[in-house]
């Protein structure tokens, strides 16, 4: 079943207000607040990295109050044990077995604040949950329910007291953006409210949980055309074929890609995906996921500069091709 138009100009209006909302708390940041209403909607995960004081956490606290669900927020720290996030089983003398109390991963919307300055072992508690939305503890398996997502947020690793995430988790997430600095009107209006302490401006909810799982699945039915699969094929080939890259984008990364873009394009009141939304979202869905070579990092080579040299040397499909 493929989505209609008139579906699609629901989902559009839908997305809209939940943008709107969010730049109540992060100004002029439109278009990273839009890839983070895509990710939760494309079922994925986010993760935001910037310097400190950027807005990282009002702009995943934001997200979270928009939709009516729970939230929980996990500060993560050298000392923080896997048991601390996805709970553990203790045993109840009363009952003579062992009782499941559920972490703070439990939520429909998970903050974890600073992920990378938790030890490589706590990072790896998330590999599980972030992939097939539950958790394994003592050999039983817990859904954590729907809709989930993980908002992580992480300084820059050449930061004292971080440590590099490994490269399988980084795959899990659907996407990684950077909010950046506010232009200068922005920042006026900020300071215009700095006697309200950040983390206590709350805004109202836009939609339901049970809604968000509709519009989910909504995004599912837009129409992709085969030129633009062979267009998202051709791009994710290119990345293990770089001379700069160590290592490519993954088949999950393909995949990633290609749910992103019909729900961007669903976004914009489009039953189906053209090029344009393709390429908006390669760099923010692929770039994370490519291992850059040594010498060539070195010469100062990233990953960015990597897929747009890449969107540059492999043309999209006319429009009138891919509709």
């Amino acid at each position: 079943m493929t989505m209609t138009p008139d579906e699609a100009a629901w989902f559009a209006e839908s997305f809209n207000r939940l943008v709107t909302n969010v730049e109540q708390i992060l100004l002029g940041k439109t278009f990273v607040v839009r890839l983070g209403f895509t990710a939760l909607l494309s079922e994925g995960h986010l993760l935001l990295e910037d310097y400190p004081g950027t807005g990282k956490t009002s702009f995943a606290r934001a997200i979270a109050q928009s939709v009516s669900g729970t939230t929980n927020r996990i500060q993560f720290t050298p000392d923080l044990l896997p048991g601390d996030i996805t709970g553990v089983s203790i045993y109840d003398q009363r009952d003579n077995e062992f009782e499941f109390h559920p972490g703070p991963i439990f939520a429909n919307i998970v903050l974890a604040d600073e992920i990378n300055r938790a030890s490589p072992k706590t990072q790896a508690a998330l590999l599980e949950v972030m992939e097939e939305g539950q958790v394994t503890v003592d050999g039983i398996s817990h859904p954590v329910g729907a809709p989930f997502m993980v908002i992580a947020t992480q300084n820059p690793i050449e930061q004292a007291g971080t440590y590099r995430l490994p490269e399988a988790q980084l795959d899990r997430f659907l996407m990684k953006a950077s909010i950046g600095y506010p232009d200068r009107a922005s920042t006026l209006r900020i300071l215009d409210g700095a006697g309200v302490a950040a983390h206590s401006v709350k805004i109202d909810s836009v939609v339901s949980a049970e809604l968000v799982v509709e519009m989910a699945q909504l995004a599912r039915t837009v129409h992709v055309d085969p030129t633009i699969k062979d267009y998202v094929s051709r791009l994710v080939e290119a990345t293990r074929s770089a001379t700069e890259v160590r290592l490519g984008v993954s088949v999950r990364g393909a995949l990633a890609l290609m749910r992103a873009a019909k729900t961007l394009a669903a976004s914009n009141g489009r039953h189906y995906v053209v090029p344009d939304d393709v390429k908006a979202l390669a760099e923010p869905v692929l770039a994370h996921r490519l291992v850059i070579d040594a010498e060539a990092e070195f010469d100062g080579v990233t990953a960015s500069s990597v897929i747009a040299q890449i969107l540059i040397e492999n043309p999209p499909p006319t429009e009138r091709q891919a509709v």
